[in-house]
C-alpha cells in the first residue's frame, strides 16, 4: 500500500496528514518546530511503512529550513508544492471556502496521491552545490542591497551636493567606489569639500587603494569641489551632511559584505567539477557562473531534457491557444534569479562571442526588441549548457553557432 504525506508548515508548529491510495486519512499530527518534533514526524512515518528502501514521499509548501533539510536525508522525495497550486486544489475538497492547517496538510497529501507526476521533487544536489547556492544568492542579495543604498545616496546628493555627483558618477561603479566613499566621508557637505586641499585629497585617494594618477585626480576633484553651485542655508546643509554620513555607514557595510561574499563564492565555485564547463561559455565569469550553477544545480536527473531547463528558467516562450486564437509570449512564472543572471550572461556574451553577437543581431533584424533578443540568446545558451553538462564537454563556439554560416 502506497502512503503519501502532506506537511503544512508554520513558524512554531507543523501539521501532518497521511493518506493511502484510496484517499483515506491514516493519521494526523501536530508537531513543534524543533528536534523533538522532527523525531515525532520520522517515527510517525516509520509506523506507516517508511523504510530507507521505500521512503514515503512528502509534499510541503517550502524548500528551505531545517525541517526540509531533515526530510531530505537519504533518498526520500520531497515535493515543494507552489502555494498557488495548493490553494487551487483546496477548492476540490472544501467548496465552502473553509481553511485549516490540518485541512491544508490533507490537501498536500492528496496532491501527491493524484498529481505526483505533475510536480517536480527537490533535486538531489551535492552538498557543495547547495553551499554555492547559499553563497551565490547571498552575494546577489548583497549586490542588490548595495545598489539600493547607492541609489539613496545619489538621490540625497541631488538635493544639496551636485559637485559630488559630477565628481564620481561618471566613473565605473560610481558612488560605490572606495575613493568616492572615503572622500564623501571626510567631506559630507559642499562647504567642507571646498576647503579640502590637494594634500588631503591625495591622502584620501591613497587610503582608498589608488596608486596611479593620484596628482591628476586630486587636481580634478579640487577644481570640481571649488566650483560655483546653488547652496542650501548652512544649518540645512549640515543636517543633510549628517544624513549622508549615516547612509555612507550603511553603504560601507553593504560594499564590504558584497566583496566578502564574492570571495567566498569564488573559492567554493572553483572547487566544483562543473565550474570549468560553465567558465568555458562566453560571457560567464566566476560570479555569474556561480549564480547559474546555484539555480540549475548539479543533479543530472533534475531536468529530463533541455526544454524542461528552458521552461524552468523562463526563457522558452509559452503558447496559449483557444479556438482560432493563438498567443505566444514570455513566461511570468519562472526562476527569477536564473532569468536575471541569464540577461547579464547574454549581454556580456555580445562582446566576446561573434556567434552570440550574430545571433542577437539576427533576432533584432527579425523584429525582436532588445529584451526579447537577449531572452532568445539566453534560451539558446541554456540548450547548449544542458548538452555540455550531460556530455561533460566544454563549450565550442564553432559547433554552437555553426548554423549561422
Amino acid at each position: 500500500m502506497n502512503v503519501y504525506c502532506g506537511l503544512d508548515w508554520a513558524e512554531n508548529h507543523h501539521d501532518i496528514a497521511l493518506v493511502n491510495e484510496a484517499g483515506e486519512r491514516l493519521a494526523k499530527q501536530r508537531i513543534t518546530d524543533d528536534a523533538a518534533g522532527y523525531k515525532i514526524l520520522l517515527d510517525l512515518l516509520v509506523a506507516h511503512g517508511d523504510t530507507p528502501q521505500a521512503p514515503i514521499p512528502i509534499a510541503i509548501e517550502t524548500s528551505h529550513g531545517l525541517l526540509v533539510a531533515t526530510l531530505r536525508t537519504g533518498t526520500r522525495q520531497v515535493y515543494a508544492v507552489n502555494p498557488l497550486s495548493a490553494a487551487r486544489c483546496r477548492d476540490r475538497h472544501a467548496v465552502s471556502g473553509k481553511k485549516s492547517d490540518h485541512g491544508d496538510a490533507l490537501v498536500l497529501a492528496n496532491i501527491l496521491r493524484t498529481d505526483m507526476a505533475a510536480h517536480r521533487p527537490l533535486p538531489q544536489d551535492s552538498e557543495l552545490a547547495r553551499a554555492i547556492t547559499v553563497l551565490a544568492r547571498a552575494q546577489q542579495d548583497a549586490v542588490w542591497a548595495r545598489q539600493q543604498i547607492a541609489n539613496q545616496v545619489r538621490s540625497l546628493l541631488r538635493y544639496y551636493y551636485p559637485a559630488a555627483l559630477q565628481a564620481f558618477l561618471g566613473k565605473q561603479n560610481g558612488l560605490t567606489r572606495d575613493d568616492a566613499r572615503i572622500i564623501l566621508t571626510i567631506a559630507p557637505t559642499p562647504a567642507r569639500a571646498a576647503k579640502l586641499t590637494t594634500t588631503q585629497l591625495q591622502s584620501a585617494l591613497r587610503r582608498s587603494g589608488r596608486s596611479r594618477g593620484i596628482e591628476a585626480e586630486a587636481g580634478r576633484l579640487k577644481e570640481i569641489f571649488r566650483g560655483t553651485y546653488a547652496r542650501h542655508p548652512q544649518p540645512v546643509e549640515d543636517a543633510m551632511g549628517l544624513q549622508l554620513a549615516a547612509l555612507l555607514l550603511q553603504l560601507d557595510a553593504a560594499c564590504t559584505a558584497a566583496d566578502r561574499l564574492a570571495q567566498a563564492v569564488e573559492e567554493a565555485f572553483l572547487k566544483h567539477p562543473d565550474a570549468q564547463i560553465l567558465l568555458s561559455f562566453p560571457g560567464l565569469g566566476v560570479q555569474l557562473g556561480a549564480r547559474i550553477l546555484a539555480e540549475v544545480g548539479d543533479d543530472p536527473t533534475r531536468f529530463v531534457d533541455a526544454r524542461a531547463l528552458k521552461a524552468y528558467a523562463g526563457s522558452a516562450p509559452i503558447t496559449r491557444a483557444s479556438g482560432k486564437k493563438t498567443y505566444v509570449g514570455r513566461r511570468y512564472v519562472k526562476n527569477h534569479r536564473l532569468m536575471h543572471a541569464g540577461f547579464l550572461w547574454a549581454f556580456a556574451s555580445l562582446k566576446c562571442s561573434k556567434g552570440a553577437n550574430g545571433h542577437y543581431r539576427r533576432r533584432r533584424a527579425a523584429g525582436d526588441w532588445h529584451a526579447a533578443a537577449q531572452r532568445n540568446l539566453f534560451n539558446r545558451f541554456l540548450g547548449q549548457l544542458y548538452y555540455c553538462l550531460q556530455s561533460r564537454n566544454l563549450f565550442d563556439e564553432h559547433q554552437a553557432f555553426a548554423s549561422a554560416a
